[in-house]
């Protein structure tokens, strides 16, 4: 019946023309609709959240604010549920145990409770009686609804009843305690090596489908900040470990934890970030981790027509879609969202961007690209409430800069120098930038900055790549020899110059232009070098595998050809200083 007055009123809504006027007004009532349905409904509302593709932006702005907590059921229940699951007497197995929940949602409850056998604090999450029926139940409604939007409304370009089998695919894995365990289990391998990061113990002999018995971890909630100023942590600093966490998640093994809200982590009192939920968990393809580092190249080039085909890698597109339509509308956004930097974009305002760009074409959001939407919107937003001022974005770029300048892997190599050369030249201010935003993040390393791009070089197929980097290094060569004698000449007393001289350049006839922008690719090569040399991890011996990298034959061919190059460059300036002396002379 809710559903059915929603629908009508959306029906007046286009009838009348007030589509647009009412759309904020729409959004709060079914949020409310969601809300009274109870959990399977809150849990659709929340997936609909990160869907732009389905709803317009007021939607999921309010959809966003949906929260899954309902009122606790019976302990008693809860007891029963231990028992006939674990088939063990509850005092057999605890010897102590909360007599109410330290915490509810909609799918279950947890208990605090100390094990018999090795007086281990643990966390006991215990699920909802019935909850499993009443889901199913309302899935098979949901599913019966969405044939039919999928055969009436011509406004939503996605396959709905798709979604609503994606959505209680994804439920019903939360349901399975045993799974989440596992989840946990592979969570914790991955990243149990990260000093800053805690994942709890699953104590397996206590785990079953409904009951799930893990390390209890005693810490504040990663939105209390009351709390955290009391025992000296910022949450800007925990907020940053999240996120690069999650970037390591999402782009490096492709696993990563797709519910990250405050009452997920917490913050232990040593300051480490911990997860202890793990219901909700994705993958990232291989193909897309890769795809969307090039999308952020393309974004800080604004090459709009290769982010726009950047959506077939990432599975936005069908290859029979035209992209040609697409690049002016982002053309249209990133145009005036890129007046500042990439680092200064906030990513709730791009999210809500591409989402208007998303609703008005034939995309299809794949799960997994909506959830890391939700997880990095969500650790922005506590970022915020400690500073107005805080950028996902520019916490998140040394991680990218990392990841180009370090990782061997064919597709972000061209995605380097794509964003390294522009029409034929070296860009040595973006390589500067990326040294100086890749040195922020910890696992940077010198020698793996230097090494795939040595290679790179030096690769049979590269002759393309070795003739601009021989031209450029021609170039530096110049500005490095000239610029230094034009110094060594200025550091000689006045009167002890004998040098014809035509202006305040030395013994060089140049402009102005020209003279500093010698002076600024030397200085600019040196201030790069100094980054590497500067380095945590920089060692001389780090550069004993470059040393044997530049031994192989193409580097020694390479070397020639720069020294030929710049032998030649210095004698042509060599003889127009001659020649022009000559006629300042004459």
């Amino acid at each position: 019946m809710a559903f059915g007055m929603f629908a009508l009123k959306l029906l007046i809504d286009q009838r009348y023309g007030r589509v647009d006027q009412n759309r904020r007004k729409r959004g709060v009532e079914l949020r409310m609709i969601l809300t009274r349905l109870g959990p399977t409904f809150v849990k659709i509302g929340q997936g609909l959240s990160t869907r732009p593709d389905i709803c317009p932006p007021e939607y999921i702005e309010e959809l966003s604010q949906l929260q899954d907590t309902l009122p606790t059921f019976p302990d008693s229940d809860a007891f029963a549920c231990i028992e006939s699951e674990l088939e063990l007497p509850l005092d057999s197995i605890f010897s102590s145990i909360s007599t109410t929940p330290v915490a509810a949602a909609s799918l279950g409850q947890v208990y605090k409770a100390r094990l018999k056998y090795c007086g281990q604090l643990v966390a006991v999450k215990v699920q909802r009686p019935g909850i499993q029926e009443a889901i199913g139940l309302d899935f098979y409604l949901m599913r019966g609804l969405a044939f039919l939007i999928n055969e009436y409304i011509s406004g939503i370009t996605s396959d709905v009843v798709a979604l609503v089998d994606e959505f209680a695919r994804r439920v019903h894995q939360e349901l399975n305690y045993a799974q989440e365990g596992q989840n946990a289990r592979r969570f914790k391998k991955l990243y149990a090596d990260k000093e800053d990061i805690v994942v709890p113990e699953i104590y397996w002999d206590y785990t079953s489908g409904k009951v799930l018995t893990m390390e209890w971890i005693t810490g504040v909630k990663l939105n209390e900040l009351d709390a955290l100023e009391r025992h000296g942590l910022k949450v800007i600093d925990l907020v940053s470990t999240g996120i690069q966490c999650s970037l390591r998640q999402l782009l490096e093994s492709g696993y990563f934890h797709a519910d990250p809200h405050p009452g997920n982590l917490l913050v232990t009192p040593e300051g480490r970030l911990a997860f202890i939920d793990f219901g909700m968990m994705s993958e990232t393809p291989e193909q897309a981790r890769y795809a969307i580092i090039s999308h952020i190249v393309h974004l800080v080039n604004r090459d709009y027509e290769a982010m726009a085909r950047d959506y077939y890698a990432l599975d936005f597109l069908s290859s029979e879609v035209d992209v040609s339509p697409i690049v002016p509308a982002l053309q249209s956004f990133f145009d005036d969202a890129l007046n500042a930097t990439v680092s200064d974009l906030n990513f709730k305002s791009i999210v809500d961007g591409l989402g208007t760009v998303f609703y008005q074409y034939p995309f299809t959001v794949p799960p997994y690209y909506a959830l890391i939407l939700r997880s990095l919107t969500v650790l922005e937003g506590l970022a915020l409430h400690a500073d107005p001022n805080f950028k996902v974005l520019a916490a998140s770029y040394p991680y990218f800069a990392k990841r180009l300048l370090t990782d061997p892997n064919p597709y972000l190599r061209d995605a380097l120098i794509e964003l390294l050369f522009k029409d034929g030249r070296f860009r040595w201010n973006r390589l500067e930038n990326l040294l100086v935003q890749g040195r922020k993040d910890r696992d940077f390393s010198t020698k793996d900055a230097l090494q795939p791009v040595l290679r790179l070089l030096l690769d049979p197929h590269g002759e393309e790549l070795r003739f601009l980097v021989i031209k450029e290094a021609v170039h530096v060569m110049d500005a490095i020899v000239l610029a230094s004698a034009i110094d060594a000449y200025n550091s000689i007393p006045y009167f002890m110059r004998v040098l014809p001289k035509s202006d305040a350049n030395g013994p060089f006839i140049m402009s102005n232009v020209e003279l500093k922008r010698l002076m600024d690719l030397r200085d600019q090569v040196f201030r790069i070098w100094g980054l590497l040399q500067t380095s945590k991890s920089f060692d001389p011996e780090l550069l004993q595998p470059v040393l044997q990298v530049l031994q192989q034959p193409e580097a020694r061919s390479l070397g020639v050809r720069v020294a030929a190059g710049v032998t030649r460059r210095l004698a042509a300036r060599m003889l127009q200083q001659v020649l022009l002396t000559a006629s300042k002379i004459s």
